[in-house]
């Protein structure tokens, strides 16, 4: 059976005075309390709402950083471009093939095909086309990126269907183990 236990009575000399004095004391205690709890909430809110303040901050920081660093990227890129372009210009030839004309930036899209090419510099003579992906590091992965590239470029370019195609890797620098896949693959390097 359960005990309950007695709260201590209050001596009957204590008057109801006392007991009345008391009673508001206890009150204006939990309404300091309160008080003082309603106040802590109020900072730890301004608290909270000052570090959403700062986390804005940052998150603008570090989206505009990205785009700096992208820029940097894309700077990087049309160096390696200008680079390639010039010398192919100066001296337009690859895989001792001379070339007369030099397609920069070549697009093309097909609509009933919904089929798109884009190629950083195509070299053209009257019996060979050399595609040439310019890269400022190129990677593993460009490889067969231009190896795929191939396809789509005999249906959109069909009066080059029967010309030899030469296919380039042009790249400021490689990374580890780009240089030696370009070459079992039958991609040329220029550096």
């Amino acid at each position: 059976m359960n005990k309950v236990k007695n709260l201590p009575k209050e001596s009957s000399t204590t008057s109801r005075k006392e007991r009345s004095e008391n009673w508001d004391k206890r009150m204006e205690n939990l309404l300091k309390s309160q008080d003082k709890s309603y106040l802590e909430l109020q900072e730890v809110t301004r608290s909270i709402s000052k570090v959403y303040q700062s986390i804005e901050k940052t998150d603008k920081i570090v989206k505009n950083l990205g785009k700096q660093i992208g820029g940097v990227s894309n700077s990087n890129g049309d160096v390696a471009e200008v680079y390639f372009i010039n010398s192919f210009k100066r001296y337009p030839s690859f895989a001792g093939q001379d070339f007369q004309v030099l397609d920069i930036n070549a697009s093309k899209y097909l609509k009933k095909l919904d089929l798109r090419g884009e190629y950083d510099l195509l070299l053209i003579n009257g019996t060979s086309v050399a595609i040439i992906e310019i890269k400022y590091k190129a990677k593993k992965d460009d490889v067969q990126e231009i190896i795929n590239k191939v396809e789509n470029f005999k249906i959109l370019y069909p009066q080059y269907k029967d010309f030899n195609i030469y296919l380039g890797l042009a790249a400021l620098s490689m990374e580890k183990g780009a240089e030696k896949e370009a070459i079992k693959q039958g991609v040329s390097i220029v550096k």
